[in-house]
């Protein structure tokens, strides 16, 4: 079984099955308007969204940071049952979460 790791806003990558918490916010930049989404791993937060545009009141946007969320927590599940090493990442133009084998972005070709 591969191991299945997220895509920070940094473009960092972070193992998945080190996380002892994923949390919610209303955005960093601006307090009436956006959400972030953040995962922790040893204590130190790794911002996996952080979307600064987005309106509507604070339970709104907390509501779509919610789904997302939920959303990442169906996608790690998935990603770990697909056997090879796989990265989620964000989508942001959709709203998404995108699995992504690892070696497709390595651009080594799939095992056999």
């Amino acid at each position: 079984m591969g191991g299945v790791w997220l895509r920070t806003i940094s473009h960092s990558l972070v193992r998945a099955d080190q996380i002892t918490e994923i949390a919610c916010s209303r955005g960093s930049v601006h307090e009436e308007k956006g959400y972030s989404l953040k995962v922790v791993i040893d204590g130190r937060p790794h911002v996996l969204i952080d979307n600064s545009d987005l309106p509507g009141t604070m339970a709104q946007r907390l509501d779509q940071a919610q789904q997302m969320q939920d959303s990442l927590v169906s996608a790690i599940d998935a990603a770990g049952s697909m056997g090879a090493s796989m990265v989620i990442s964000h989508a942001p133009e959709s709203e998404r979460w995108i699995l992504t084998a690892a070696a497709d972005l390595a651009g080594e070709p799939a095992p056999p």
